[in-house]
Order: C-alpha cells, then structure tokens, then sequence
C-alpha cells in the first residue's frame, strides 16, 4: 500500500469512502491519514452476503463465487444474489457521490466482489466473473465515472505498475 501511496493520482483524491468491514477500514485509514483525510463508513458498500455458508475452503469458496456471477439472478447457496448486491452497491455509490461536497476525486474501498459487480454496470456489461479483481492477494483499483457511467480501464494493483 505504501508504494501506492506514492502515485501522483493518490493526491486528487478530497474524500475516502469504505464498507464497515475491517480490510476495507484499515485500507480507508491508511489511505485518509496519508491525505490529512477523515473517512467515512457504509454497512451498503460491504461484500456480497455469505453468512449462510460461513468460511469455505478456497477450493470450494472458488466454486461456489463463480456460480455466484454465472447464475446471477439466483442465491446460490444461500448467498446473496448476484443482482440484488449490484442494486445495493450501485444505488449507494449513486447517493455517497451525490452528497459528496469534497472538490476532487473520491476513493471507495471496498470488495473484489463489489468492484465487479459495480465494474459491469459502469460497462452496461453482464453480470461476470470477467470483472472481478486478479488473483494477486487483493489491493486493486481502477478509475470510473458516474455521469456517463464509464470504468477507465480494468483492475490495476495499487502498488503499480500503472496503466
């Protein structure tokens, strides 16, 4: 995180925005410290729902996300559906920047999840795993606007190399 702290797009952002998950606190904080930032929390930008499954093997919790995004319309397991967490994600994402008072950009940190579903609306694209974040150990990031919609581009490590 550190080196990404480093990329001159880091100083446009005015306000950081997470889901009340603690990886995404911590990121939050590391990111609104750095900028002399407070952050502000959203139970509505956490994951997808899987408290009905609990912890999965990695094998197993592979499977059933790609079932997730291949069968959107559907609770898989017991999840959350697929379609239900865009609408969520989507509609609070639409309301956090319409309140926004800040004068630059605005960091959301959330999910891998999160951004793929957000990542195929932007791109008016089907539901898909296509869209979630590398394998890379999380930490990614990619630009996108509201009005168009629009994502600039696919996931980017934060660390770099940019894009």
């Amino acid at each position: 995180m550190a080196a990404g702290l480093r990329q001159p797009w880091v100083q446009t952002l005015t306000a950081v925005y997470c889901s009340t998950e603690q990886k995404a606190m911590d990121g939050a904080e590391i990111l609104a410290s750095h900028l002399g930032l407070e952050f502000q929390q959203f139970d509505s930008l956490g994951e997808i729902d899987r408290s009905s499954t609990g912890y999965l093997p990695p094998a197993e919790f592979e499977a059933v996300a790609d079932q997730f995004f291949a069968q959107p319309e559907d609770s898989i397991r017991g999840w959350e559906r697929a379609v239900d967490a865009q609408a969520r994600i989507v509609s609070t994402i639409q309301a956090l920047v319409a309140k926004d008072s800040s004068d630059g950009a605005i960091a959301i940190v959330s999910h891998g999840a999160v951004g793929a579903l957000l990542h195929s609306w932007l791109t008016r694209q089907t539901i898909s795993r296509r869209w979630d974040q590398p394998a890379n150990g999380g930490g990614n990031f990619y630009a996108f606007a509201l009005q168009p919609p629009a994502a600039f581009g696919n996931w980017q490590p934060l660390d770099g190399p940019f894009n």
